[in-house]
């Protein structure tokens, strides 16, 4: 972008932003104060004077995303939103509603370059780092839009946050400030399919924030084939980092674990998920796998679930099968895509 989108702007950077154009320092927290909370379009911001909002308009991306279309789940009310971005790109974000409240899932980037051949964004193009703004636009966007606060986060969508690295810091510290969003940060969770380097950095920014391996295999022949960083970071490193990490934090891993048909569904698997995971405290998500027109991979059957949730459970692995939550509009884990312009690529696929 040749000019900073507006929500990527901190506090301070706003009060630096007042002072190179002279403008009274009160009026950096009166525009942060609307920033904060979703509020972009300029004729909301009544108490900034015009030639405030003038020079705004010169300097900063204001129109830099957009809800374009809200689809509604008719089984259970979950709602994703596809966001266009200001250079054409488009993003996907899925609001769940539980008893504790709303929670968001949303995206890092617009696509995704790990190739795991169970996820939809791995079949369309790649598109882009979001900035930090454009992954805090997501949450105040959608509370703007829904009237509601969002309990919590988790970073999930389209992506890999840990290769869009130091957006993703940012994005972290906007969200948990506490003169803007103050979302806490156990409040937000990331998800990584393994990027080593970038978990064991994470260790030292000394923020709770929850962390979730994209795990799948517990065997590296197996997780190469179908989640290619394995070939880089084999099973063994990722869970040395993760052990280092536990360590470290004092913070409970969880290991999403998706079941596919006669991949990684066996007794023996479970077995061997069982003996890899002894000694770290963890918890396991267990998914039924979700699938979209042209998966390579199918979902394990009721009873291969129940089986393998089982032999964890007798293992004294802490388990929980994820619930099934807007499948019908393509809102699931493994099914969002970059917007809907790539609809007719999945389904030819």
């Amino acid at each position: 972008m040749s000019k900073p989108f507006i929500l990527d702007l901190q506090k301070s950077d706003w009060e630096a932003w007042a002072k190179e154009n002279a403008f009274p320092k009160f009026r950096a927290a009166q525009i942060y104060e609307w920033t904060s909370k979703g509020i972009i379009a300029l004729e909301r911001m009544k108490n900034v004077p015009k030639n405030i909002l003038e020079k705004m308009k010169e300097d900063f991306i204001i129109e830099g995303m957009k809800i374009e279309r809200t689809l509604v789940s008719k089984k259970d009310g979950t709602r994703k939103y596809v966001f266009l971005l200001q250079d054409g790109n488009r993003i996907e974000t899925v609001l769940m509603k539980y008893k504790t409240g709303y929670s968001l899932c949303i995206s890092s980037q617009s696509g995704c370059r790990m190739g795991c051949v169970f996820c939809a964004s791995s079949y369309v193009p790649f598109g882009r780092n979001l900035t930090a703004g454009e992954m805090l636009g997501q949450i105040t966007l959608v509370s703007e839009d829904i009237k509601e606060r969002i309990r919590s986060v988790v970073v999930m969508g389209l992506g890999e946050a840990f290769d869009n690295y130091q957006n993703f810091l940012l994005f972290l510290k906007l969200a948990n400030d506490t003169d803007g969003l103050n979302l806490g940060a156990r409040h937000i969770t990331v998800s990584t399919c393994g990027l080593v380097p970038q978990m064991l950095e994470f260790m030292s920014i000394d923020m709770q924030v929850n962390m979730a391996i994209s795990l799948h295999a517990a065997r590296n022949d197996l997780r190469e084939k179908i989640m290619p960083i394995a070939k880089k970071y084999d099973i063994d490193s990722l869970l040395l980092a993760c052990r280092e990490y536990e360590k470290k934090t004092k913070r409970r891993i969880t290991f999403e674990y998706s079941l596919f048909h006669q991949v990684n569904d066996s007794v023996e698997e479970a077995r061997l998920l069982v003996k890899k995971l002894r000694g770290i405290h963890c918890h396991v998500n267990l998914i039924a796998a979700n699938e979209f027109p042209g998966s390579p991979v199918k979902r394990s059957s009721p009873e291969a679930v129940l089986q393998f949730q089982k032999i964890l459970e007798q293992s004294g692995i802490p388990v929980t099968l994820r619930r099934e939550m807007g499948t019908d509009i393509m809102a699931a884990c493994g099914q969002l895509r970059r917007g809907i312009e790539v609809k007719a690529k999945l389904c030819d696929t």
